[in-house]
C-alpha cells in the first residue's frame, strides 16, 4: 500500500464501527482531554532537531501551549518496509538514519515510552491492508527530531 493510501485510509476510510476500539481506550477521559489538535508538522533539516532557531523555537512553544496527549500517532516516510507497519514495543529506540551531520545530532536520545496495547488496536482497526506490527525499527529522525522538542525528556538532547 502507498503512504498516500494508507493515510486517506486513516483518515476518511474507517467506519464509525472500526472506530470503536479508540472509543473504548478514550472513554475514561474527560471531554477537555480528548479535543486536541491534529498536527502536521515536516521535519526539514534534521539539524532543526538541535538548533536554536525558528522552527525549535515553534516546536518548543506548541508543545508548551497544547495540553498533554495519552499517545501520539506518527506517521513516518522514513521508514522503508515491504509492507505496512506500526511500532509495537515498550521502549523504541532513537534511530539515527541519516549521514553527514555532526556528531551532537548523533548523541541525541529521545526515551520516549511506546504503546504496544494502542499499536495492537490500530492495527486491527485498518481493514483495507494487513498492519504489522514492528519490535525492532524504533523513533527513525523524521519522528525525534520534532517530539524532542514538543515533549521533550530531561537530559535527551543538548541545543547547539
Amino acid at each position: 500500500m502507498k503512504r498516500i493510501e494508507f493515510i486517506k485510509t486513516l483518515i476518511g476510510g474507517a467506519t464509525m464501527a472500526s472506530l470503536q476500539p479508540f472509543y473504548n481506550w478514550t472513554k475514561e477521559l474527560k471531554e477537555e482531554e480528548t479535543k486536541l489538535p491534529v498536527l502536521f508538522i515536516g521535519h526539514g533539516s534534521p539539524m532543526n532537531g538541535i538548533e536554536d532557531n525558528e522552527f525549535s523555537r515553534s516546536w518548543k512553544k506548541l508543545g508548551l501551549e497544547i495540553q498533554k496527549p495519552k499517545a501520539v500517532l506518527v506517521i513516518s516516510a522514513h521508514w522503508l518496509t515491504s509492507e505496512t507497519k506500526i511500532t509495537a514495543m515498550e521502549n523504541p529506540k532513537t534511530i539515527h538514519d541519516f549521514g553527514g551531520f555532526p556528531q551532537a545530532l548523533f548523541d541525541v536520545e529521545y526515551p520516549a515510552k511506546g504503546n504496544p496495547e494502542l499499536a495492537k488496536e490500530t492495527s486491527k482497526i485498518i481493514k483495507s491492508t494487513h498492519i504489522g506490527l514492528d519490535h525492532d525499527w524504533g523513533f527513525d529522525h523524521g519522528t525525534w527530531t520534532i517530539d524532542c522538542l514538543l515533549r521533550p525528556f530531561n537530559n535527551s538532547f543538548q541545543s547547539m
